[in-house]
């Protein structure tokens, strides 16, 4: 009985890495309960970038083949000036990027996602799910960690050998470890998503196709704001993106914002790209909040993965990669590293923070570089044409390249 409690994996958080998270640690051999607070599964946001250190992970896992019938492989990403709509730059994806780094690139909706790893981990037989399910408490002693749980007004306990918050930038596992041994809350950014879908065949679709393309991935760089443009559900339609500056809104996956902070921010922009974003509206804003702080695991057998341990800005679209490969590495060394919690959480954390830390430097950089204007702009421009395919692709193998290291016990 004290062996199989020590086994057990709690997850809070049945979202992209909780759900990644149970699927692994099911796979090394641990039983696992999630614990999801809302009482219906449902997928905030609208589509994600999947680079190829995701979906190496999500193929070894089992899930890749279920996504591959509803997500879209991307031959290139583009890079377009928003004023002259010229291309700036091309970084081969498709077949090319495949045999590049070893797995594909896709663009999916983050539903489509959400539902292939649901039914991975409903095909395992030791992962429970438990929905309407918030952690009101941890508390741990030397043999085991202990989740309070409400539950549709019940209070229960939940007890095994991990607890691993994984339940996003406004995380509660994070909020009682806040409360009792000082971790950060999330932070706004200062920046807003706009996020629309808009249809293949619709009007708004039809001018995207003048200025962008159904098989790439577009963005458009201004200095007031930049959009990144990509197809979705089987190409049925797209989803659009777009960042600009902003106040703080209500803290939730969607809020709402005046939406002439968006139509102020496209001035200037050529006037096919001005028009679709007033015939994709209406757009919904998202808050972009961020998680900074000094350490995600305690010894006593807690971790936090993601968003929950190091939310980030969007701009490397690397948030859904971070938070899979968090999960994979997490439950391989829980299990290569049996009966000893502390050391496999502090050689997860020392692992995966310098490569966290890298990816937030690259999307800082690529916000600087997108936001660019005057000189600066110029200067972006001149690097990007002289700088072929080949090289711009590999720039990017240190991140869509990765594999998880193998850590041998000594």
């Amino acid at each position: 009985m004290a062996e199989t409690r020590s086994r057990q994996i709690i997850i809070a958080g049945a979202g992209i890495a909780g759900l990644t998270a149970a699927i692994a640690f099911s796979t090394r051999g641990f039983p696992v309960t999630l614990l999801e607070q809302a009482k219906q599964l449902e997928a905030a946001g609208a589509g994600l970038q999947l680079s190829p250190n995701a979906t190496r992970i999500l193929r070894r896992l089992g899930v890749l083949d279920r996504l591959l019938a509803d997500a879209i492989r991307p031959e290139a990403v583009v890079l377009k000036d928003a004023s002259s709509l010229r291309e700036l730059a091309r970084v081969p994806l498709g077949e090319a990027g495949e045999s590049r780094w070893g797995a594909p690139y896709l663009v999916a909706h983050r539903a489509d996602l959400q539902a292939a790893l649901m039914v991975a981990a409903a095909n395992r037989p030791d992962v429970e799910l438990v929905t309407g399910a918030r952690v009101t408490g941890i508390a741990a002693d030397p043999q085991s960690v202990t989740a309070t749980v409400e539950t549709e007004g019940e209070t229960t306990h939940v007890t095994g050998g991990l607890v691993v918050g994984a339940d996003g930038v406004w995380s509660s596992v994070r909020a009682e470890l806040a409360r009792t041994a000082g971790f950060a809350a999330s932070r706004f950014s200062g920046e807003l998503a706009w996020r629309a879908t808009i249809p293949a065949e619709s009007a708004a679709g039809q001018v995207f196709m003048q200025i962008g393309a159904a098989d790439c991935v577009t963005t458009f760089l201004h200095p007031g704001f930049h959009m990144v443009a990509y197809p979705v559900s089987k190409g049925s339609a797209f989803n659009l993106a777009a960042f600009t500056k902003g106040e703080r809104i209500a803290e939730d996956w969607s809020g709402h914002a005046d939406p002439a902070i968006l139509s102020g921010a496209v001035r200037g922009t050529a006037a096919t790209l001005s028009r679709l974003v007033a015939l994709a509206g209406p757009w919904t804003a998202f808050p972009i909040h961020t998680v900074e702080q000094r350490r995600w695991t305690m010894p006593e057998g807690i971790a936090l993965i993601g968003d929950a341990a190091h939310a980030m800005t969007p701009f490397a679209a690397q948030g859904a990669a971070m938070g899979i490969e968090d999960a994979a590495m997490l439950a391989d060394l829980v299990a290569d590293f049996p009966g000893d919690p502390r050391q496999s959480l502090t050689i997860w954390e020392n692992l995966r923070r310098p490569r966290v830390e890298r990816v937030l430097k690259r999307g800082a950089l690529n916000r600087l570089a997108w936001h660019a204007w005057g000189p600066v702009a110029i200067a972006r421009n001149l690097v990007l044409a002289a700088r072929p395919a080949e090289k711009l692709a590999a720039d990017l193998d240190w991140l869509y390249g990765w594999e998880e290291q193998k850590v041998v016990r000594r």
